[in-house]
């Protein structure tokens, strides 16, 4: 069985806020994740737009498929995974002399690919 993957690492955005976006696009074929992340005003849609690009560029590409040749129709995203990656952390002056930290989040996103003839 052959998937395909892409992954951007340490995107900036909270991975809370990715696994909504992720969640639309879940199980369906690639071209119609494409058209619905496209009219999503969430800023991790972008994000998750360009890994899908990328493991669909990866599936078709003809050395990494041994020949095999695709098309976008026939692939699925079979896992869409948004995992927490490491935090900036920050402080913020508090009253009486204390700090608080903010913790600016961001997300490791994955996405795997395969073709609808060898699920």
């Amino acid at each position: 069985m052959s998937s395909y993957v892409a992954s951007h690492r340490n995107a900036r955005t909270s991975a809370q806020k990715a696994r909504l976006v992720a969640d639309l696009v879940r199980g369906q074929y690639a071209d119609e994740a494409l058209d619905t992340l496209k009219f999503q005003p969430q800023r991790s849609a972008r994000m998750l737009e360009k890994v899908i690009r990328s493991a669909v560029a990866n599936a078709l590409d003809v050395e990494q498929t041994g020949g095999r040749q695709y098309r976008i129709e026939e692939l699925v995203l079979t896992d869409v995974r948004v995992d927490g990656a490491s935090m900036f952390r920050r402080m913020r002056p508090k009253g009486r002399g204390s700090a608080h930290i903010i913790k600016k989040r961001s997300s490791h996103i994955s996405v795997k690919v395969t073709p609808i003839d060898e699920l």
